[in-house]
């Protein structure tokens, strides 16, 4: 490949580190940590966007004086953005959605809304013959390890195939069709944070970590829970290394329990794009470089068109409209069983709206909605 060559492809990528940013965050909610060995590794079902294999050998590369990757997407797009549950030191271990994000960019790609699903939300889960599962209404969460099962292979799941049904369960759901998407695991989050120096975020409530000691150790696993000193992100602007990044951001069992941890990674959602984009990256290629290297095999991107088309196109959303959604919710059971979470009127009629082209109206009628950063 020559220099232009070379060049060109920092650029293209470059444009679309705000689009990859989104991608890579989503791993924040998806982490667990074994108590078996306290290590995980990526799963590896798929090629990964940061990888050679993720793109045909035989894809050239576009002239820098033709049109730019993606130059005919124009919208509408709907990205599905999974962070998966992943423990592959257990023998059959199958993936669950632990963090469910759809990314709508309208007609124009002028705008950007980001919004979260419950992952114990309660759905309709079709049936889904390739992994033998008759279908059902049961948590969001497991439709990808429904759909990952693969018949005569009890204990080698498939992450991709798991990203099929639960991308049916969420176009079912939303009414949205999705055009592309991708999944993660952590290996690597905190590498690509550092590799940005860090994130600035304000912590808008008090969080003791369930998982991590001040000093970044992981704390003792306990029968019913861990025991040691625990990290406190207290309530303020902060700026958080990557595993500080990477541990707020998995805090569930705090006020607002999942629904705040929503909120929280969408803010580091957009704490980290607006980094991206007030540093100026296309004019330091080497730090372009670093980024990506640190996405390295954190992601499994599935979708019609390649990454960097729709990087590029997205690369064009203004940082002010990109807009986090958070959609309202509640328990559902009789008594004292718990079957899982709904959302509430207001946040259903935000995805009929959003469909409908209206979301902004309605957002102005109903201000809470908006998740602040």
């Amino acid at each position: 490949m020559n220099l232009a060559s070379m060049a060109s492809r920092r650029r293209w990528l470059l444009l679309g580190l705000a689009a990859l940013a989104v991608v890579a965050l989503v791993a924040a909610g998806a982490v667990v940590i074994t108590r078996l060995t306290g290590n995980d590794t990526p799963d590896r079902t798929a090629p990964v966007a940061g990888s050679p294999s993720a793109t045909p050998a035989g894809t050239p590369t576009p002239s820098p004086s033709g049109p730019p990757p993606g130059a005919n997407i124009t919208g509408p797009l709907n990205l599905l953005l999974v962070g998966v549950d992943t423990r592959v030191s257990v023998p059959g271990w199958e993936p669950h959605a632990d963090a469910v994000l759809v990314l709508h960019v309208p007609k124009g790609l002028g705008r950007a809304y980001l919004f979260s699903l419950p992952r114990d939300l309660l759905v309709d889960i079709p049936a889904f013959p390739k992994a033998g599962y008759a279908g059902g209404k049961t948590k969001l969460t497991h439709a990808m390890s429904y759909g990952s099962r693969v018949p005569g292979k009890p204990k080698q799941p498939s992450t991709a195939q798991g990203y099929e049904l639960l991308r049916s369960t969420v176009s079912g759901y939303t009414g949205l069709r999705i055009d592309a998407g991708a999944v993660l695991t952590f290996t690597g989050f905190d590498r690509l944070v550092n590799a940005l120096g860090g994130v600035d975020v304000y912590i808008d409530q008090r969080v003791a970590s369930l998982h991590r000691r001040p000093d970044g150790k992981h704390r003792e696993s306990v029968p019913g829970g861990y025991t040691g000193p625990q990290m406190v992100y207290e309530k303020g602007e902060r700026h958080l290394n990557g595993w500080q990044a990477l541990d707020y951001a998995r805090q569930r069992y705090i006020t607002g329990g999942d629904y705040a941890r929503q909120r929280h990674q969408q803010q580091l959602i957009r704490a980290l794009t607006r980094k991206i984009l007030d540093e100026g990256l296309a004019r330091q290629p080497e730090r372009v470089d670093q980024v990506v290297a640190a996405l390295g095999d954190t992601l499994i991107y599935v979708g019609g068109r390649r990454i960097v088309d729709l990087a590029y196109a997205l690369g064009g959303v203004p940082e002010d409209r990109f807009v986090l959604v958070g959609l309202p919710g509640s328990g559902v059971g009789k008594g004292s069983a718990y079957r899982g979470e709904q959302l509430t009127s207001v946040g259903q009629k935000f995805i009929t709206e959003l469909r409908a082209g209206r979301a902004d109206a309605y957002l102005s009628a109903h201000p809470t909605l908006r998740i602040k950063t």
